[in-house]
């Protein structure tokens, strides 16, 4: 284990090996997993420098991490990183610089926040997510597992595009979210769909590329009934 003598973590809970750098900041009732690193620096500061945990340490600005939030094993949250308080991550979570994520959220296991990224309050992000830079993800968004937003439209390119999901949208399992596009509010994307230009607010869109279909009132009324079977 190895604990900064800059961080404040008082009343933090570790599982076991762990290391925690820079000026890093842990809210009172976090639990932090086996084997995770908090406030890994950026590649920048690291080059041509000595590898070692002291001078890893020094070169840190730390991440902050909110109360109550739980850390699971293998995950690695690189420096100038914000966590609201009560953020929950799977195993094996990567969440890289100038990343913020909201009070409440959910971060499944493998899944890849790759710096600067913008997440809202209760998202719940299931496993094997990716999310690229210049990414925005409104409030109580759901993205099921191996979604993949992209950031370059014509790859690899010099010009990137971030995706905007607003609040409350559903983002289905294996789809995709081609660069630049906009997914407003309440609408879904259903499970393998590729999007490749901007869905309307509680819109329904499916299919290579996503067409609309329904609406979101449609789609609720749906999944009431199968819910009550």
């Amino acid at each position: 284990m190895y604990l900064s003598k800059k961080a404040i973590i008082d009343g933090v809970s570790f599982e076991g090996e762990a290391v925690v750098l820079g000026e890093t900041i842990i809210g009172k009732g976090s639990v932090i997993g086996f084997y995770s690193v908090i406030g890994y620096p950026t590649l920048p500061k690291l080059r041509g420098k000595e590898v070692s945990i002291e001078v890893y340490d020094r070169l840190s600005e730390g991440a902050k991490i909110g109360e109550g939030c739980f850390i699971r094993s293998h995950s690695v949250i690189y420096e100038r990183v914000t966590l609201g308080n009560g953020v929950q991550t799977g195993h094996s979570v990567l969440i890289r610089e100038d990343s913020s994520v909201g009070d409440r959220t959910l971060i499944g296991t493998h899944s890849i926040v790759d710096g600067r990224v913008k997440i809202g309050r209760e998202v719940s992000i299931q496993s094997g997510v990716y999310i690229p830079p210049m990414s925005e993800i409104g409030d109580r968004v759901f993205l099921a597992p191996f979604v993949v937003i992209t950031n370059d439209k014509y790859p690899p390119s010099r010009k990137l595009l971030g995706v905007k999901i607003e609040d409350d949208a559903v983002i289905g399992a294996n789809s995709v979210l081609v660069s630049g596009v906009r997914i407003g509010e309440g609408a879904v994307v259903a499970s393998g769909a590729v999007v490749t230009r901007d869905v309307q607010p509680r819109k329904v869109v499916m299919g290579v590329p996503a067409r609309v279909v329904g609406t979101r009132e449609e789609y609720d009324e749906k999944r009431r009934g199968y819910e009550e079977i």
